[in-house]
C-alpha cells in the first residue's frame, strides 16, 4: 500500500492548527479579563494583584503537569488520543469557569484548564511533523503556530465586544467541543503505529533524564526558548507600568498590547517556516529571529518608546521578533526519537512556560524588592541574562533541518 503523502494545507494540519487557535483563546483569556473577572469573583483593588498572582500560578503549574501527563500518554496511548482527551479537559473547565464565585474556586478551574491546555500543542506538533514530508513540516508547523497564536486576538476582541467575562469563557468552552467533532476525521501518526508493534519502551519521561547526551538536548531545547515569554510575560504583559515608568503613561491598556503582541507573533510564526525553507536550517532562521528580538528590545528601553502609540508599535514588534515558537517546538520534536517524542515536544513548550515565574523571581523580588532596582533596569538586566542564557544554548543545539525522524530512542 502507498504511503499518503499529506500537505500543509490538509486536514490534521488545519485541525492541529485550529486546535492551537483555541488553546491560545483560553490560555490568553484570562490575562485579558483578568481585572473584570477577579473583581466579579470577590477581589479588591487592594486584592487584586495577590489574587490574580493565584490564579496564574495555578494555571501555571496546570501546565507544567498536564505537560508530562499529556506527553507520557502521547507516547504511550498516540497522538490522537491526546488531542481528544486534551481538549475535553479544557472545554469543560471553561464552561466551568464561567460559573465560579470565589477566587479559590476560579484558582481551581485555571489549574484544571491548565492542565487540558497543555497537550495541545505539542501533540498537534508531533503530529504534523510525523505526517508531512521533511520538506514541508517546518512550513505544516508555522502555520500550526501561526493560526494558533490568532487566538489570542480573537479573545480580546470577545471581550471588547461582549464585555462579559463569563461569556468569554463559555465562547472557549463551544469552541473547543466544535473542534472536538472537526477531529473525528484525522488519523493517526503512521511512525507511532509502527513503534507501537516494536515492543520497545514508549513515554517514559525519565529516559529524557538517564541519559546524559539526551538530557542535554532536552535542557538546550528548552532553554532556546526563554525569550518569548520574558517578552510576553514581562515586557508586554506589564507594559503599563513600563508606560508608566517611561514616559508617564496612564492610559496604556495591556490587553490591547498583548493583542497586538500576539497579531505580529501569529505572522511572525508564519514567515519563520518561510526562512527556515530558505536557509535549509532551523538554527539560521532561528538566529535572525533572536537578531531581530535583541534589537526589538534595545528599542522597547529607548527613548524611541515615548507614547501609547510608539509603546503598541513596539509590542507589535518584539511579538514579531518572538515568532519562533513554531521552530522552537518543531525542533523539540526533531530532536527525539518516536517512542519519546511527544513526551518531549509536549513538555518542553510548557516547561518553558512554567520558567515564567523563576524569571518574575529574578525580575521582581531579587532585583526589584531585595536590590532595589528600578523596574526599567530590572527588566534591561533579566532581558540580558534570558538571552545570554538563551545564545549559549543555541550554541550547543542540533541543527534538525534534514533529521529523518522514523527511529527510536533505546
Amino acid at each position: 500500500m502507498t504511503k499518503k503523502e499529506y500537505g500543509i494545507l490538509s486536514l490534521p494540519v488545519i485541525v492541529a492548527a485550529l486546535g492551537y487557535f483555541v488553546d491560545i483563546y483560553d490560555l490568553l483569556l484570562f490575562t485579558i479579563v483578568k481585572k473584570s473577572s477577579m473583581l466579579g469573583v470577590g477581589s479588591t483593588d487592594a486584592t487584586l494583584l495577590s489574587d490574580s498572582t493565584k490564579v496564574i500560578n495555578w494555571q501555571m503549574v496546570g501546565l507544567l503537569l498536564g505537560g508530562v501527563l499529556w506527553g507520557v500518554l502521547g507516547d504511550k496511548k498516540g497522538r490522537l488520543s491526546v488531542l481528544f482527551g486534551s481538549i475535553i479537559l479544557y472545554s469543560i473547565a471553561n464552561f466551568i469557569t464561567a460559573f465560579v464565585h470565589t477566587v479559590d474556586q476560579y484558582a481551581i478551574c485555571r489549574f484544571t484548564a491548565g492542565l487540558g491546555l497543555a497537550g495541545e500543542l505539542g501533540a498537534g506538533i508531533t503530529l504534523v511533523s510525523e505526517l508531512l514530508p521533511k520538506n514541508k513540516r517546518g512550513i505544516g508547523t508555522s502555520m500550526v503556530a501561526g493560526i494558533g497564536l490568532s487566538g489570542a486576538v480573537m479573545a480580546y476582541f470577545t471581550y471588547q465586544f461582549t464585555k462579559d467575562w463569563r461569556l468569554c469563557y463559555e465562547i472557549g468552552g463551544g469552541l473547543g467541543i466544535v473542534l472536538l467533532l472537526l477531529r473525528v476525521g484525522v488519523a493517526e501518526s503512521g511512525m507511532f503505529k509502527e513503534v507501537r508493534q516494536l515492543g520497545v519502551v514508549r513515554g517514559n519521561f525519565w529516559m529524557l533524564f538517564n541519559n546524559g547526551k539526551r538530557f542535554k538536548k532536552y535542557l538546550v531545547s528548552v532553554l532556546i526558548g526563554l525569550p518569548t515569554w520574558y517578552v510576553v510575560g514581562i515586557l508586554i504583559n506589564q507594559s503599563d507600568r513600563f508606560g508608566k515608568a517611561m514616559f508617564g503613561s496612564t492610559t496604556i491598556d495591556s490587553g490591547r498590547s498583548i493583542m497586538f503582541a500576539y497579531a505580529a507573533i501569529a505572522i511572525g510564526d508564519m514567515f519563520v517556516g518561510l526562512v527556515s525553507q530558505f536557509f535549509k536550517s532551523r538554527k539560521k532562521a532561528l538566529m535572525v529571529y533572536y537578531i531581530l528580538c535583541s534589537i526589538s528590545l534595545v528599542i522597547f528601553f529607548s527613548g524611541y518608546n515615548n507614547s501609547d502609540t510608539s509603546m503598541y508599535a513596539i509590542c507589535a514588534l518584539l511579538g514579531f521578533s518572538t515568532g519562533f515558537w513554531a521552530i522552537f517546538i518543531t525542533m523539540g520534536a526533531e530532536q527525539f526519537g518516536t517512542n519519546l517524542r511527544a513526551t518531549a515536544a509536549t513538555t518542553i513548550p510548557n516547561v518553558v512556560r512554567g520558567a515564567l515565574p523563576l524569571i518574575n523571581l529574578m525580575f521582581l523580588d531579587l532585583f526589584q524588592k531585595n536590590w532595589g532596582w528600578t523596574l526599567i533596569k530590572s527588566g534591561m538586566v533579566t532581558g540580558i541574562v534570558v538571552m545570554g542564557i538563551t545564545l549559549i544554548a543555541f550554541y550547543f543545539t542540533e541543527e534538525t533541518f534534514h533529521k529523518d525522524l522514523n527511529y527510536v530512542e533505546v
